[in-house]
């Protein structure tokens, strides 16, 4: 994943409360997915 991504991802897995959710082994495609999916969930939780 690129340094941006990783930059967004732990900042949305921080606000979604799930750490886990970061992976600092994950390629551009895996983070693109993730970052994806950790952003429907928080504007659910809203």
């Amino acid at each position: 994943m690129t340094g941006a991504q990783a930059s967004y991802l732990k900042t949305l897995s921080e606000q979604a409360h799930d750490p886990e959710a970061f992976d600092p082994g994950l390629t551009k495609a895996e983070a693109s997915q993730r970052i994806d999916a950790l952003k429907a969930r928080l504007s659910l939780d809203k």
